[in-house]
């Protein structure tokens, strides 16, 4: 997590005094349940809140850092420091709980702020992704696999597949922060032996989770592992935008282009470049991402009740998965909303072979004229090799092919070679991905 791929929203909610002020919030919600259930006095809930409740200054963060120096315990180092606003009242702070109970919900606290905030980026992406297709919707291009030229889409079909895919993950992100937002306050080894279940009951509803349902001593890391998996499902689809984009930049096929500005530079030796930077810059953000997938999954597998070896994952891939993949959904919307189109090329890449992305259509109208597809095959094929080759243009070579034209007339042939054949199909596509 480096300043050059964050963004301040983000990096606040894993900030220090972010982190404190959820602690606070537990601990102070957690003693009102307790007095409301008569085991501790109502009068020292309240000096907890009238005492304690004071913005993490940095003065106050290093004091809890001096602290912890000694105890070599952050809860620990925590609770001391707020004993020192509070006074005498401060010993009923904590009263039957573990340190997991307070960091696990702080956890599910910030991973749902944090996916609030991814949230709220794919919506601004599908934004930008629903414009850009609806005007380029009818704009015919060359559509490829393996890279190579096979029949004709458009550029607004390319943009609503990459929102229909968003809108998936937006569901699944849904789906993964309700599955993260759970409260344990149950204590050493998750059986509330020394604490009431309607403490935790009580602090889920205030801090806006719900009761984990069995915690052992931790909160199940399933929850994490699947929360972690979408952002790397999200980061990859990211990487398949960005894959798509740099494709069509390159010199040989320059159909698109990010947004290029003024005064920009492309390299320090070729004053001519213009280079998918911000594409590639994605491309290696998304493998990030990914790459924290296994760490989470791994962490799943606790000792028993609990033992710490996920503490040092979750401190590292919490703040860095997030801040990361906050700062490529924005930059993904922005290359997006600015991509620069050449319809003049997509044209003249239409037009490169000759006519060959028509030839399944001339195969199936010979096969539907009687012609058996063995023998249908063979005669598109041997032509469109020609052209292929650099040997003529392929509606003229199928003209004089004997063998074609005793099954299809001239002007039927002609009528094979339409564009608008290929895109009869998008409205209904476009209705699907974005309704009416």
């Amino acid at each position: 997590m480096i300043p050059r791929y964050s963004r301040p929203d983000m990096v606040r909610i894993w900030e220090p005094a972010n982190r404190f002020r959820i602690w606070f919030e537990i601990e102070a919600h957690a003693c009102d349940a307790q007095a409301k259930l008569g085991v501790i006095p109502e009068s020292a809930a309240r000096a907890v809140w009238e005492k304690g409740d004071r913005p993490y200054t940095p003065e106050r963060v290093a004091r809890i850092d001096d602290i912890e120096k000694v105890t070599r315990h952050d809860v620990i180092a925590f609770t001391t420091e707020l004993a020192e606003l509070v006074g005498p009242d401060a010993r009923f702070v904590h009263q039957g709980m573990t340190s997991s109970d307070v960091l696990d919900t702080c956890l599910a606290v910030q991973l749902s702020q944090a996916a609030d905030l991814l949230l709220a980026d794919l919506r601004a992406l599908l934004a930008a992704l629903e414009r850009r297709a609806r005007e380029t919707k009818d704009l015919v291009c060359m559509g490829r696999s393996h890279g190579i030229h096979a029949e004709p889409v458009t550029i607004g079909l390319k943009f609503a597949s990459f929102h229909a895919e968003f809108q998936r993950n937006l569901k699944r992100l849904i789906q993964a922060r309700d599955d993260i937002a759970t409260c344990a306050i149950s204590g050493a080894v998750g059986t509330f032996a020394n604490i009431d279940p309607f403490v935790e009951s009580y602090v889920a509803e205030k801090l806006g989770l719900v009761p984990e349902p069995v915690s052992t001593q931790v909160i199940p890391r399933d929850r994490h592992a699947m929360f972690f998996a979408t952002l790397g499902v999200v980061a990859s689809s990211i990487e398949r935008v960005a894959t798509e984009i740099r494709h069509l930049q390159r010199t040989e096929v320059r159909e698109a282009e990010e947004f290029f500005a003024p005064g920009q530079k492309g390299s320090s030796a070729m004053p001519h470049k213009r280079n998918p930077v911000l594409t590639e810059n994605l491309t290696g953000l998304a493998r990030l991402v990914r790459g924290m997938v296994i760490p989470a999954m791994e962490n799943v597998a606790l000792w028993h009740e609990r033992d710490i070896s996920h503490s040092s994952v979750e401190r590292m891939i919490g703040p860095d998965a997030t801040v990361t993949l906050d700062f490529a959904l924005a930059r993904l919307t922005d290359v997006v909303a600015n991509l620069v189109i050449y319809p003049e090329a997509v044209l003249r890449n239409l037009n490169q072979l000759g006519g060959l992305i028509f030839s399944q259509r001339v195969l199936l109208a010979l096969t539907q004229s009687g012609m058996s597809r063995e023998a249908a095959y063979q005669a598109v094929q041997r032509n469109a090799m020609k052209v292929w080759n650099g040997d003529g243009v392929f509606l003229d070579l199928l003209r004089n092919d004997a063998e074609v034209t005793g099954h299809l007339g001239a002007g039927q042939l002609g009528d094979l070679f339409d564009l608008g054949y290929h895109t009869k199909a998008v409205d209904g596509i476009f209705r699907r991905v974005f309704g009416t």
